[in-house]
């Protein structure tokens, strides 16, 4: 199966046009205490097994990430055989949100 890969250009054209959708952040507690974006859930890849059924389940793209988008294609790809739709995987994470998008955002 094929995951469409959103670039972080297109994710803040989307946070700027107003388009509704679900962040999912998959990387470690370790991680996201050293930055983030705003409004995403967070449930480490590991725990996805264990904890996908707190996804909403409303219709709305859920956009996985991690830090360089490897992590988050796994799981977007195992949500998919789950049943999720529509996925996208940040490319290049919140790595290259940070370097093309919000300087703010601290690179690890």
């Amino acid at each position: 199966m094929m995951i469409p890969q959103l670039s972080v250009i297109e994710l803040k054209k989307w946070q700027d046009e107003g388009r509704a959708f679900h962040l999912l952040d998959v990387r470690t507690d370790e991680e996201t205490e050293i930055c983030a974006l705003p409004d995403a859930i967070h449930i480490p890849m590991n725990l996805i097994p264990l904890r996908h059924n707190e996804l909403p389940d409303d219709g709305l793209p859920i956009v996985v990430y991690c830090h360089h988008g490897i992590r988050s294609l796994h799981t977007a790809m195992y949500l998919a055989d789950m049943g999720f739709e529509p996925l996208y995987n940040l490319q290049g994470g919140i790595d290259e949100w940070s370097a093309q998008i919000d300087a703010n955002v601290t690179r690890y």
